[in-house]
């Protein structure tokens, strides 16, 4: 005899595991992002970019005054959520049926690999006086799109799966899809608002930030609803099979 489970069940573990890291990913960065804009003078979370408070220098980037005495925070902060959500992703397609396991793990580290290129080359002056903004770029956008895809895809497979990973999985597949859009929104829209758009709907720090929230907040709702799903799982009397 054996015990019937779904996908969750078959990797109790690494699914708990998944959770625990998206959900530490995303409040290692708000509480860091917190924690540098607090000391930052005038920060303005609407007109600053989220990789000023990583600028180890004082100093003038275009219209933007930037002194930030927590940098260092920042960009641990970075490099910390890259690797949780990294890990997080891995736990979570490891030994499961999902489909789409491969894209969802090569999204997930290229989201790793950007934010620990934000990091590791910063977006200040001297940087850029040295002809690295353009890598700098790159990791925003690998962290950016990354992140997006790893949401957009881990939805789809949800999906287009039968017996869910978790209990609910529609309505969370459908939210990975749509807050992955929106968060691609937010990053085009950075983009074009100023250089195509007649005025400004939104400053550049807003676009920025429904782009990285986006991320932030699946993670973390998508780590609560496997938790609470593997708590459910664990109270439910094993069903005894034929083989």
């Amino acid at each position: 005899m054996r015990d019937i489970r779904s996908d969750a069940a078959a990797t109790p573990d690494s699914g708990a595991m998944a959770a625990i890291c998206w959900i530490l990913a995303g409040l290692v960065y708000l509480l860091a992002e917190a924690l540098a804009a607090s000391a930052f003078p005038d920060y303005s979370y609407a007109m600053n970019y989220i990789s000023d408070l990583g600028v180890p220098d004082v100093e003038m980037l275009g219209d933007r005054a930037i002194d930030s005495p927590l940098h260092m925070v920042m960009n641990i902060a970075f490099i910390v959520h890259g690797v949780l959500f990294a890990t997080a992703t891995i736990y979570m397609v490891r030994g499961s049926r999902l489909p789409l396991r491969l894209p969802i793990s090569a999204f997930a580290i290229a989201h790793a690999l950007g934010m620990v290129l934000i990091a590791v080359v910063n977006g200040g002056a001297h940087n850029n006086s040295l002809g690295l903004g353009g890598i700098h770029l790159l990791g925003a956008f690998l962290a950016f799109i990354g992140g997006h895809l790893t949401a957009i895809c881990f939805g789809t497979a949800l999906l287009r799966r039968r017996n869910h990973l978790v209990r609910g999985g529609s309505l969370l597949g459908a939210f990975s899809v749509v807050i992955g859009l929106v968060g691609i929104l937010g990053i085009v829209m950075l983009q074009v608002d100023v250089r195509v758009i007649p005025g400004t709907i939104l400053a550049d720090g807003t676009w920025e930030r429904i782009g990285m929230y986006a991320i932030v907040v699946w993670e973390m709702i998508v780590g609560i609803v496997i938790l609470r799903d593997q708590k459910i799982h664990r109270a439910q009397p094993k069903v005894p099979a034929l083989d």
